[in-house]
């Protein structure tokens, strides 16, 4: 599987390819929390009493207090950050591009437990990752906004067995483990009408809505016009359920670059301008530290969530996963302190120009 292009056909994985974490009285967070808890002691945290998402930020530290050591958390802040790529969730998967719902509860528990703190596509993209010390990025994204993905159910809470009830299961059980993730939706996102329901709620509760086009359209095949068409429609349908949320990442279809790659980026149609701060491909592997030399906003490669075994599993998220475990100080793993980049000497890793004054090797 190479690193841009899935060919096109037909969608039957059509299913699964930053809003800020909204301020909540400490009250009603705690109260979530010690409900969850208590639905944990006897299995699966029922999804209406999930804790609310845990803002990244942190409070500052009291000036009394030692920032980490980057060498006694091993920090290397110019490593490798698994990006995850999701489509449907069914029992009994017909496509590379499908996963059960309990392969997918397994791969989070998997990074619960292996450190890794969830992020968005923009706060990867943009840098904004305050993650512990001593912890690794993930990010979690969806593509197609399938309703197997997310669903509200009569009661107003995310439907059990989505895959945005699972997250918010498995951070109840694992502090620290944020329950967010970027879903690229299409028109019609997760068996809605128009997304005026669902995708607010998404975005209160600390989840990205990103464009992955209205048609999802192969941009590959279309001209410049119709390159900034596609992502302009796109936009002003997640707009109109999100007025004043701005659409600041888009997952190509299919993975297929356009001829212009800065039209992904940034560009205009029928009077509405759009600029994301990242574009997504399709494979195949980890991506680079965004404060990287090796970062390119307009290439962000991701792996396909997938067993250790089947079509391409080398190209997988088991596989993956494991080689990052195999190899701790190439991957990500964050210093505790946002104002400083740091990385081990010995790595060789090269910081992008803008980042350099940030910078601290040892």
């Amino acid at each position: 599987m190479h690193r841009g292009v899935r060919a096109p056909g037909p969608r039957h994985d059509r299913g699964v390819n930053s809003a800020p974490t909204p301020s909540r009285p400490a009250a009603l967070v705690l109260a979530l929390v010690a409900a969850a808890c208590a639905a944990c002691s006897s299995g699966r945290a029922p999804v209406d009493q999930v804790a609310a998402p845990v803002s990244s930020a942190r409070p500052a530290a009291a000036s009394s207090v030692e920032p980490p050591d980057p060498a006694e958390v091993g920090a290397n802040e110019l490593g490798l950050v698994p990006v995850l790529m999701y489509h449907r969730l069914v029992e009994r998967p017909v496509s590379v591009y499908d996963r059960t719902p309990a392969a997918f509860r397994a791969e989070l528990e998997r990074l619960a437990a292996e450190n890794y703190v969830p992020v968005t596509a923009t706060e990867y993209a943009t840098g904004r990752m305050d993650v512990p010390a001593g912890r690794h990025p993930v990010v979690l994204t969806f593509d197609d906004g399938d309703p197997t993905q997310f669903a509200l159910g009569p009661d107003g809470v995310p439907a059990p067995g989505t895959a945005v009830a699972i997250l918010l299961e498995v951070a109840a059980r694992h502090p620290g483990f944020r329950p967010v993730a970027s879903l690229y939706v299409n028109a019609a996102p997760f068996g809605s009408a128009d997304g005026s329901v669902v995708l607010p709620w998404l975005r209160e509760h600390g989840f990205e809505v990103g464009n992955h086009t209205l048609d999802h359209t192969n941009l590959a095949a279309a001209g410049d016009a119709g390159v900034q068409e596609a992502i302009a429609r796109g936009q002003r349908e997640i707009q109109r359920a999100l007025p004043d949320q701005p659409v600041t990442s888009l997952a190509l279809p299919f993975g297929a670059v356009p001829a212009n790659a800065e039209l992904a980026r940034r560009g205009a149609a029928d009077g509405i301008a759009y600029e994301h701060a990242c574009v997504l491909l399709v494979g195949a592997g980890p991506a680079p530290s965004p404060y990287s030399a090796d970062f390119d906003p307009l290439a962000v490669p991701r792996i396909r969530s997938q067993d250790a075994t089947g079509q391409e599993a080398a190209f997988g998220s088991s596989a993956w996963l494991d080689k990052l475990a195999a190899d701790p100080a190439g991957r990500y793993t964050s210093d505790g302190v946002p104002e400083r980049i740091s990385h081990p000497a010995a790595r060789g890793g090269v910081a992008a120009p803008a980042f350099a004054d940030r910078v601290t090797a040892y």
